[in-house]
C-alpha cells in the first residue's frame, strides 16, 4: 500500500435599561396608602453600567476593517450589511470590508498581516483558525464583551453546539458567524416501496435499507445499474467525523488526538463492509442527480445544498418524498456542526468594542434571517425562526435539519484541527480509493493518529 505522508493527509444579556414599574396598587385603606406615598422616597432601579470602561464618544467616526472569506452572494450581502450598519449605528462607527476570496487565503493573509500595519480589526474565519491565532496571542478574548451588562448579548438564544465551539479553555476566541452540517438524505417514497415505513435509527437499520435498495437494482431488467443503490459514498472530512461520532467514537481522548480506538474501528469497518457488499457505491458525477434518479437511497450533502436537491428533483420530474436524517446512532442520531466565526484581533479598546458592536448587530435576528435566506444554513439564534415561517414552508427539509440542532456535536477546539481535518478527509478517501479491506481499517486509523499527533506538535 502506498505510504500516506502528504502535508494535508500525512502532513438583552441586559442591553435595555432596567425601567421601574410605576403601576400603583390601590387598596381599601386608601388614606394609609396616600400617607405612605407622601412621606416616602420612591425606590429607583439603577441604570446598568458597562464594565468595559470605554467612552462611547471615542467611537464616533472610528473606522474598523473587516476581512471576509466570501465572494458572490455572501460577499454582496455582507457588504450590504456593512452599508446599513454604517448608516444606522448610534455610535458613528464606520466599517469597511475586504474580501479575501476563501478561507485558506484569508488565513494566510491574516497570519501574514500580524507583523504589519495592515492588520484588520476583525476577520470571519474558521474556529480552528481563531484557536491557533489565540495561542499566538493575537486574538481578543470576547468573554467580557458577551457578558457585559450594557453591550452583552443573550447567549441562551444561541444553541450550545454553536456557541461553545469558539471556546479555548475559558476564553471566548470567536462568535458564531455561520453554522452548517453534513446530513444524510433519504428517499422516503422509495424506501416505502422497499418495505420500510420509517427512517433508520441505527447502523443496522441503515445497512438493511441500503442493501435492499442495492438488491432491487440487481433484480430489475437494467444491467447497467447493478452496482448502484444503497448509500452513495461521500469522503468529506466532516462526513468521516460524523460517522465516527455516530458509533460513539471521535478524534480526541483526554485532549490528544486518538484515531485508533475500538469505536472508530467499528465505524470504518461498517462503512467498508457496506462497499464490499455493494450496499454503498462510488463514482457518481453528480450525487444529487443520482439521488433524484433513484440510483442511491441515501446520499450525504451539506445543508446549503438542500435547495439544489429540490430543484433537481423538480427538473427530473421526480415526485418522491425525501427527508433529511442525522447519522444513525441507535438513538436520536447526530450531526457534526461546523462553520465560520467572527474573530476580533487585538487592537485598541475602542476598536475592539467597535468590532464587538458590529458583531452584535450582525447577530440580531433580522440580519440572521437574511443570512439564512441567502445561504440556506442554520439560523444562529433560536428566536430567528419567528421570522422564517415562509422560508420553512418553501424548504421543509431545511426545517427538518434545523430540528436536528440539539443533536449537534462540535469539532475539536484546537488550532491543529485546521490541518488534521484535511488529513482525516484524505485518509478516508484513500481507504476507498485503494479499497482497503474492512479487516484492515485499523491500519488506516493508526496512520491517521500518528500523522495527527505530528501535525499538532
Amino acid at each position: 500500500m502506498k505510504k500516506i505522508t502528504s502535508l494535508l493527509f500525512i502532513a438583552s444579556i441586559l442591553l435595555a435599561a432596567c425601567g421601574a414599574d410605576t403601576t400603583t396598587t390601590v387598596t381599601a385603606e386608601a388614606s394609609v396608602t396616600q400617607s405612605v406615598a407622601t412621606n416616602s422616597t420612591p425606590e429607583t432601579t439603577p441604570m446598568a453600567e458597562s464594565r468595559l470602561e470605554v467612552n462611547e464618544e471615542a467611537l464616533n467616526g472610528l473606522e474598523i476593517t473587516v476581512w471576509m472569506p466570501w465572494y458572490g452572494i455572501e460577499s454582496s450581502l455582507f457588504e450590504t450589511f456593512v452599508e446599513e450598519f454604517n448608516a444606522s449605528n448610534a455610535w458613528g462607527i464606520i466599517v469597511s470590508a475586504r474580501s479575501q476570496t476563501n478561507f485558506a487565503n484569508l488565513y494566510e493573509m491574516t497570519t501574514s498581516s500580524f507583523a504589519t500595519m495592515d492588520k484588520p480589526d476583525m476577520v470571519i474565519a474558521l474556529p480552528e483558525h481563531a484557536q491557533g491565532w489565540y495561542d499566538e496571542g493575537m486574538v481578543t478574548d470576547l468573554t467580557d464583551y458577551a457578558e457585559d451588562p450594557v453591550y452583552g448579548l443573550d447567549s441562551d438564544d444561541i444553541p450550545f453546539a454553536f456557541w461553545n465551539q469558539d471556546l479555548s479553555a475559558n476564553a471566548r476566541v470567536g462568535i458564531p458567524a455561520q453554522r452548517t452540517a453534513m446530513v444524510l438524505l433519504w428517499n422516503q417514497t422509495w424506501a416505502d416501496e422497499l418495505g420500510f415505513v420509517s427512517a433508520p435509527v441505527s447502523a443496522d437499520d441503515f445497512k438493511q435499507q441500503a442493501c435492499r435498495a442495492h438488491d432491487s437494482m440487481r433484480t430489475d431488467a437494467i444491467t447497467e445499474n447493478d452496482t448502484l443503490g444503497g448509500w452513495l459514498v461521500n469522503t468529506e472530512p466532516m462526513t468521516a467525523y460524523a460517522w465516527m461520532l455516530a458509533f460513539g467514537g471521535g478524534v480526541l481522548e483526554e485532549g490528544n488526538y486518538r484515531f485508533l480506538a475500538p469505536k472508530n474501528i467499528d465505524s470504518f469497518k461498517f462503512l467498508r463492509e457496506l462497499s464490499e457488499t455493494n450496499c454503498a457505491w462510488q463514482g457518481a458525477s453528480d450525487p444529487i442527480t443520482s439521488f433524484a434518479n433513484r440510483e442511491a437511497l441515501f446520499i450525504t450533502v451539506g445543508l446549503g445544498d438542500l435547495p439544489s436537491v429540490s430543484r433537481i428533483f423538480a427538473s427530473a420530474g421526480n415526485r418522491d418524498k425525501w427527508s433529511v436524517l442525522p447519522f444513525p446512532n441507535n438513538g436520536n442520531g447526530i450531526i457534526a456542526v461546523y462553520g465560520s466565526s467572527y474573530v476580533v484581533l487585538n487592537s485598541s479598546e475602542e476598536e475592539q468594542l467597535a468590532s464587538w458592536l458590529f458583531i452584535k448587530w450582525l447577530l440580531e435576528k433580522e440580519q440572521d434571517a437574511r443570512w439564512v435566506e441567502a445561504t440556506h444554513l442554520f439560523p444562529l439564534r433560536s428566536s430567528t425562526l419567528e421570522l422564517l415561517g415562509n422560508y420553512e414552508r418553501t424548504y421543509p427539509q431545511w426545517k427538518q435539519a434545523v430540528d436536528l440542532i440539539p443533536q449537534g456535536e462540535m469539532q475539536p477546539p484546537l488550532g491543529s484541527w485546521r490541518t488534521v481535518k484535511v488529513m482525516l478527509g484524505d485518509g478516508f478517501a484513500h481507504m476507498y480509493r485503494v479499497n482497503v479491506p474492512s479487516g484492515q481499517v485499523a491500519a488506516i486509523l493508526a496512520q491517521m493518529e500518528s500523522t495527527a499527533r505530528d501535525l499538532s506538535k
